[in-house]
């Protein structure tokens, strides 16, 4: 079985650089032309995406003829009071300042932790994956795919290097046993 997991197109809150989320954005116009631009499969039958507009959209430019299988728990990290904000913005926030010194990885203020960020995402791939009848294809966000690769692939790297540009992601093998879920034969998606 093979897994492709793919990233959203531009939203007008990409091109600011501001953390959106769960925020239910939709692709900004260069975001359509781009996922328009992009190789489409008019023949796969089913689509996995996350719930929010964004990844909707581009499943549906991407793949015209696909069902799309609504996965909620393949939504991009809970920014809490972050979402919708700048870096530049936040510069002077002490929250703010102590996420990032912890290298993000503790919880946004009312929003999630990296670490119960990537538990979550997994858990909803090995279902999707228990679930799935054969290759499955994933539109959802940057953070999710980069949980997903840090969490599964091998060999492993940390979260950080897996940065995934939109509409760009990861094709991989996917190797089950007893002990969960590991991506082998890992390849680059760019559209």
């Amino acid at each position: 079985m093979q897994i492709t997991l793919i990233r959203h197109g531009k939203t007008a809150e990409n091109l600011a650089g501001r953390y959106m989320g769960r925020s239910d954005a939709p692709l900004c116009p260069e975001g359509i032309a781009q996922a328009q631009r992009a190789a489409k499969d008019e023949t796969l039958a089913r689509v996995y995406v996350s719930p929010l507009k964004r990844a909707r959209q581009t499943a549906a430019i991407l793949f015209p003829n696909a069902e799309q299988v609504v996965v909620e728990d393949l939504q991009e990290m809970d920014f809490g009071d972050f979402e919708g904000r700048t870096a530049a913005e936040m510069e002077h926030d002490p929250a703010y300042r102590a996420w990032v010194d912890d290298l993000c990885r503790g919880a946004c203020p009312n929003g999630e932790s990296q670490a119960g960020f990537r538990k979550r995402v997994t858990a909803a791939l090995f279902a999707l994956i228990a679930r799935a009848d054969g290759d499955c294809t994933v539109v959802s966000h940057g953070g999710v795919i980069m949980a997903i690769m840090a969490e599964l692939a091998e060999p492993k790297k940390d979260f950080y290097d897996w940065y995934t540009p939109n509409l760009c992601g990861y094709r991989a093998a996917v190797q089950t046993s007893g002990t969960g879920v590991i991506l082998t034969d890992v390849e680059p998606v760019h559209n």
